[in-house]
């Protein structure tokens, strides 16, 4: 990733921040300190734009490509990885 270029990461990419300057994160609340009306906010316009990333995510899965143990020869992974993504931009665009 570009340095400068904006990231939103979701709860498990804790850390990434200090690899990544222009880093968002959802705000993590716990019992001694609850998220205030402010954080909520925050988190809930994090994770509108986040929904698109998990939806996209969740088209690749469909192929089983990312859900399961690749069992095909490696060399040819990144090809097949790569198609199926343009199958599912292609369907977006469709849609859009």
């Amino acid at each position: 990733l570009h340095p400068h270029l904006p990231l939103r990461a979701d709860s498990g990419f804790q850390g990434i921040q200090k690899l990544h300057a222009c880093t968002t994160l959802p705000i993590k609340g716990t019992k001694k300190r609850p998220l205030t009306k402010k954080d909520k906010q925050h988190n809930h316009a994090h994770s509108s734009v986040r929904i698109f990333v998990e939806h996209a995510i969740r088209r690749l899965k469909v192929f089983r490509i990312l859900k399961e143990v690749y069992r095909n020869r490696r060399t040819r992974y990144g090809l097949r990885l790569n198609l199926i993504a343009g199958i599912v931009n292609m369907e977006l665009v469709g849609r859009g």
